[in-house]
């Protein structure tokens, strides 16, 4: 099955064999043929197509558009809407197509079938059909650099950048900007639980507002395991540009440690939230206090770019060493031994129909359970 698609998951590979680009992936590579076998037999998901996208090329953000049937997908070049069912692309939305800035770092598809694009350096973005409208900070934006979303029930719209959060109506066009209210104001997640309560994961811990009061926490709170690897101590200030932030996260070739600084949020079907630290693994908060899990319990690794949810309650962890599928129980990994197209995973997304896309540099995987397809009965992991 070919696709089409500029760097990113499977998706993205066809993506790119429609565009004229020099970063376009050089084909499907259907590797881990004796480890999908036995992952198959066992029930397990397996990778069941992967994409090169170019080896320069980031897939930084996924998003599912329910309504439209398509997977959107962030890359340093652009973004591509697929086709689910056909993995095919429908089109490549650029510069030429409006985006400000063609480094994608977040993206939400709304239910009415219009999707945010968040930028590195250019706002944020909004596509609906084939009109585009970008907001900047001259249009009350906090920033530039647009790094997460999330909706309440209620309609507003919550934005993520470098300085601070903006909540935003995008019926009356109006931004409200929160910053010192946050524990820190490099905002890089976002999600939203049951109760219309707003987390954010930030540089500094993660913060909360549940529409009154703002609360935080940190790692003298619990966020993030001990280091008990001893990990040099990361001073860096954050992921992005080099003229602001530094990009790496490792040093002299080996991870380091930043246990306040938060990739992600994802609040589950059980109403916890989550959050993928910087050398402290992924933190879980149970409503008093902070668990985390780490490597010694089964993760791949413990910088922990991306997490999601599929639909029968496994837990989906994108790391610095790989991708991790967790039950409540077992863990399984997908790194570059079992066929993924490179070990840091930025995005992570899962489809209705069980099926999960993983992001790296370079490609993009596709994972489920092929013609057998299982789940764990809905146990959601932890």
């Amino acid at each position: 099955m070919a696709m089409r698609g500029i760097g990113c998951f499977v998706v993205l590979i066809a993506v790119l064999s429609a565009c004229s680009d020099s970063n376009a992936p050089q084909g499907r590579n259907p590797s881990g043929a004796q480890t999908a076998a036995v992952e198959q037999a066992s029930g397990l998901p397996r990778i069941l197509e992967t994409f090169n996208v170019g080896k320069d090329v980031f897939v930084r953000a996924l998003a599912v558009d329910s309504k439209n049937g398509a997977l959107w997908v962030g890359t340093s070049l652009g973004v591509h809407e697929i086709d689910l069912a056909t993995r095919a692309v429908r089109r490549t939305i650029t510069r030429e197509q409006g985006l400000a800035n063609e480094y994608v770092f977040a993206i939400l598809a709304e239910r009415d079938g219009g999707v945010w694009f968040g930028t590195n350096g250019g706002g944020m973005t909004h596509l609906r059909d084939t009109q585009t409208r970008t907001y900047f900070p001259m249009h009350g934006l906090a920033d530039y650099w647009v790094y997460a979303f999330a909706r309440q029930s209620n309609g507003a719209l919550w934005v993520g950048t470098w300085a601070g959060a903006n909540r935003f109506e995008p019926d009356t066009g109006r931004f409200t900007t929160y910053l010192k209210e946050l524990v820190n104001e490099w905002v890089y997640g976002i999600g939203v639980d049951s109760r219309d309560r707003v987390w954010f994961g930030t540089e500094g811990g993660v913060s909360m507002f549940d529409g009154k009061q703002w609360y935080a926490w940190t790692h003298d709170q619990g966020l993030g395991a001990p280091n008990n690897d001893k990990l040099p101590i990361s001073t860096n200030t954050g992921l992005g540009t080099r003229s602001r932030h530094d990009l790496s996260v490792l040093a002299d070739g080996s991870p380091t440690y930043n246990p306040n600084y938060v990739f992600c949020i994802h609040v589950d079907s059980r109403d916890r939230v989550w959050a993928g630290t910087w050398g402290g693994g992924a933190s879980r908060f149970d409503g008093e206090g902070w668990n985390n899990l780490t490597t010694h319990d089964g993760l791949a690794g413990d910088v922990v770019f991306a997490i999601t949810s599929d639909r029968y309650g496994n837990l989906w962890f994108g790391t610095d060493r790989g991708l991790s599928r967790y039950d409540g129980h077992a863990w399984q990994t997908f790194g570059k031994d079992q066929g993924m197209p490179g070990d840091n995973v930025y995005a992570v997304a899962a489809t209705p129909d069980g099926e999960v896309w993983a992001g790296t540099r370079g490609g993009v995987a596709r994972i489920g359970y092929g013609s057998a397809e299982t789940g764990n009965g809905g146990q959601e992991g932890g």
